[in-house]
């Protein structure tokens, strides 16, 4: 279903991507150009990370394919310039672009790389994989675009309507009352949107199995006795006996757990093979009782009967293991591992966190006896991921300021506002709607931040031109299209991501328009931009 949910999505959204840009500049000249950057930077993202790395993880391609909607807004900033400015050149257009663009591909770089900064190999590998993509299809723009362009695309009707739009867009003014009134209403969505924001890193969250199915899948399990692959218990000892002797001291405290109906049931070798003290003691409780019946039976038959002598040798796994029936058991039989013999208990019937909780007891009391929690370890793994993303999160914000800080100085806040805004917004709209923060909200943020910030820099780098407007409005709706539609998804992990995105995406472009500069500094932009054509 999760593969259905992204081809659908996928080449529905492709498609309407290509019909997008075509209609805004009525040439299929800047269609191709812009996929084939976008080509030519998956394609290096996939060979460094793999002359890195060795090999690329599938999620590093699933994450690094996203930046699709950070490298096509370089080739669409581009064209929407060309377009809005027919009479300037290629090289002299490319020259007046750069430090936008620069500056765009230098912060996302910076928001993509901090996820290197992690001593995890998969969040290494998507740093390479989406740095060294966006540095492919960064320089594809810059160094072949004025060569391969050689007329500028006329205006069309809907590249004249959206860039017309922009004079029409409010801009922020804190004298205005309506415009505290509005700040005021954000603030308190966000905290009270924050004071119901909650984590969830199980397994479900990546994946949804249809009811149906999972029912069909517990009664299958009561009927057979299958006990869980999930959780079960690991037994270590110095030797083959002290292993045997540490699970039978387990099995009385399991069977209380038996009686309490915490698990229905267990399965132990030491079932079928008894420590050599346990054989012992049977041993002798059996002959006392053997001794008796004979004579009895002696009497009542008038006959001295003795029993055949038998060996004396203990049943050990060297006996057990030969043995047919025992081929479905011997996966519990570790044997030895650097001088340490193992084995595991198998249960069955565990489905409650309470019961886990009760096992997990049972096991800490005895020496030697640990639980093993797959799914446990695995949404610890996602946890630990999550935490450590989103201290990169914030580490990516400060590097991204302090470059934007370098090229705007004291405007940099309207280029870096509208994103926090956009991220602050988007996670609150969740949690209001009960979605739980997890890895892929994470994952989410970075790309908010690595698109979002582009747009406030197209916009105070050439605010005077609507066609940096019309250039922001066709990345935003590129991006949304991509992975904003994954929120219809009835995946969790998918559902969240696209959630995030829809929201995230969607408010940074609303809102950096209305973080451009104000009218009183147009005039002093317009010079700068004739300075520069000139």
């Amino acid at each position: 279903r999760a593969s259905w949910e992204i081809n659908t999505i996928g080449y529905g959204s492709l498609a309407a991507v290509m019909l997008l840009v075509f209609f805004a500049f009525m040439k299929f000249r800047p269609l191709i150009l812009v996929s084939g950057s976008l080509l030519i930077g998956c394609a290096a993202g996939i060979s460094v990370t793999a002359l890195i790395f060795g090999k690329v993880h599938l999620l590093t391609l699933v994450f690094g394919a996203s930046l699709v909607g950070v490298a096509e807004d370089y080739g669409i900033h581009y064209f929407s310039s060309r377009q809005g400015n027919p009479d300037t050149k290629p090289f002299p257009m490319m020259r007046y672009l750069f430090p936008g663009m620069w500056l765009a591909f230098i912060t996302s770089a910076l928001a993509y790389l901090s996820l290197g900064m992690a001593p995890l190999p998969g969040l290494q590998q998507m740093a390479v994989f989406s740095a060294t993509g966006l540095l492919a299809a960064f320089l594809t723009v810059v160094c072949w675009f004025p060569y391969l362009d050689k007329n500028a695309a006329g205006q069309s009707w809907l590249s004249d309507k959206i860039s017309n739009s922009l004079g029409n867009w409010p801009r922020w003014q804190w004298r205005k009352k309506a415009h505290k009134f509005l700040a005021l209403a954000i603030s308190l969505f966000i905290v009270f949107g924050f004071s119901k924001l909650h984590t969830e890193d199980g397994l479900r969250q990546l994946q949804s199995s249809p009811p149906g199915l999972i029912k069909q899948q517990k009664d299958i399990s009561e009927i057979l006795g299958l006990p869980s692959p999930a959780q079960y218990l690991l037994v270590t000892a110095n030797s083959e006996e002290a292993l045997l002797r540490t699970e039978e001291a387990l099995k009385p405290r399991l069977d209380v757990l038996v009686d309490a109906n915490s698990i229905r049931s267990y399965n132990a070798i030491s079932d079928w093979v008894p420590s050599v003290k346990r054989q012992n003691e049977n041993q002798t409780l059996v002959a006392g009782v053997e001794k008796r019946m004979l004579a009895d039976i002696s009497v009542s038959l008038g006959e001295s009967l003795e029993r055949p002598e038998s060996s004396k040798a203990a049943f050990t796994f060297k006996n057990w293991l030969p043995l047919k029936f025992t081929q479905t058991l011997q996966a519990q039989y570790l044997g030895e591992v650097d001088g340490k013999w193992g084995s595991v208990v198998m249960i069955n019937g565990l489905n409650s966190e309470q019961s886990l909780a009760s096992l997990e007891a049972v096991a800490s009391s005895v020496l030697g006896v640990k639980l093993i929690d797959r799914s446990g370890e695995i949404s610890g793994l996602l946890k630990h991921y999550r935490s450590k993303m989103t201290m990169l999160l914030f580490v990516a914000y400060f590097l991204v300021v302090i470059a934007l800080f370098w090229r705007y100085k004291s405007q940099s806040w309207r280029a870096i506002c509208p994103t926090i805004i956009a991220a602050l917004l988007s996670l609150s709209a969740s949690a209001w709607l009960g979605e739980p923060v997890q890895l892929f909200t994470v994952l989410a943020q970075f790309l908010i931040l690595g698109t979002g910030v582009d747009y406030g820099i197209f916009l105070l780098e050439h605010h005077t031109d609507s066609s940096s407007w019309l250039a922001v409005c066709l990345g935003a709706a590129s991006t949304l299209l991509a992975f904003g539609l994954l929120a219809l998804s009835a995946t969790p992990a998918l559902h969240t991501f696209g959630l995030q995105m829809l929201f995230g995406v969607g408010l940074s472009w609303l809102l950096s328009p209305c973080f451009r500069l104000h009218a009183s500094d147009d005039n002093a932009k317009q010079q700068h931009w004739h300075h520069k054509e000139h």
